[in-house]
């Protein structure tokens, strides 16, 4: 049997290989690859674009912060007064004379007086009210509504309707006259009273701010913490002891900076409640005796060095107690 073959003559093609579907695929054209979208990000303007939608912020925060800080800075190196011209260099002298003026130094300690009661309060309130709350259901969405509510409205509208209640012929003494009290307190007329009931009406306006910042740090603690602690025999006192307080470290913070702040820079309360009495300086603060000098006294120089010590006061506390509270969370 004769066995055919094949012989293919030299220079023949070789005989084709398994097809590449790689090379099967056509190669793109510049024109192709170009109008397909970049897989790598490339930020579109680079920095001009940043600077456009930073501008506003920043033109804003330029025009109601920073200018009118130095522009009372400057104005308490003065004694400008615009109906007594013309105005003079005086140098430290106004914040010098900070220091013997009692009207200013009375207004100080109330304001300390006002920001330590609207502190402890505020921040152990809430944190009361939101371990209440903390539940799921209707009724406790309800209840956080209503303590949020004062903190919308406007400081001078929670005045005026503590006004109505707190007066010596308000709603107060009404029910405690009918319930047999002879001679209810001044609750803003009496001058040992007078402080401490516009220290409660400013605190009752912030709880609702503390509430919620407490109810967000305790849904934010995991359940398994609790559930080894109570595996571990802790009971609820423990449990709030060794796992909620600390993991609410964060919200202390918040919490204790902004009543610190809220305290300190307290005014509407004051003007529409007391307007700084009952008597002399009985319950003015910082913020209203500046008011007071610039405005009624005509003295804006000097009310400009009483703003700029109240400024330095305030973030000196505040960078204190901030730097103290961080410590603590990092240590919890």
């Amino acid at each position: 049997m004769r066995t055919r073959t094949e012989t293919r003559p030299e220079g023949s093609a070789a005989a084709p290989a398994a097809k590449d579907p790689a090379a099967a695929r056509p190669q793109d054209s510049p024109e192709r690859r170009s109008s397909r979208p970049s897989r790598r990000f490339r930020p579109n303007g680079g920095p001009g674009r940043f600077a456009v939608f930073a501008a506003p912020g920043l033109l804003a925060y330029l025009a109601l912060v920073l200018v009118p800080i130095g522009m009372t800075t400057g104005y308490s190196l003065t004694n400008k007064n615009p109906f007594n011209p013309p105005t003079q260099w005086v140098g430290l002298s106004n914040l010098t004379s900070l220091f013997s003026d009692d009207d200013f130094l009375k207004a100080l300690q109330n304001t300390v007086v006002i920001t330590v009661i609207v502190t402890l309060v505020t921040n152990a309130g809430g944190l009361a009210i939101a371990l209440l709350l903390d539940r799921r259901g209707w009724l406790y969405n309800a209840l956080r509504s209503v303590f949020f509510v004062p903190v919308v409205l406007s400081a001078v509208v929670v005045s005026v309707i503590w006004q109505s209640i707190l007066v010596d012929d308000g709603l107060l003494n009404t029910v405690l006259r009918q319930l047999g009290v002879g001679h209810p307190p001044g609750w803003l007329s009496d001058p040992s009273l007078a402080l401490y009931t516009v220290s409660w009406v400013i605190a009752w306006q912030g709880l609702g701010f503390c509430v919620v910042i407490y109810l967000a740090g305790l849904q934010g603690i995991p359940q398994e913490l609790y559930e080894a602690a109570a595996i571990d025999g802790c009971g609820p006192m423990m449990r709030f002891r060794h796992v909620t307080w600390p993991m609410l470290a964060p919200a202390v913070t918040i919490n204790t900076v902004m009543s610190l702040i809220g305290g300190f820079k307290a005014y509407d309360q004051i003007q529409v409640l007391t307007n700084g009495g009952p008597g002399p300086n009985t319950t003015s603060t910082l913020a209203f005796q500046v008011v007071q000098t610039a405005f009624n006294g005509n003295h804006v120089g000097y009310a400009s060095a009483m703003a700029v010590a109240m400024l330095i006061l305030v973030a000196t506390v505040s960078v204190i107690a901030l730097g103290w509270l961080q410590k603590r969370e990092v240590s919890s």
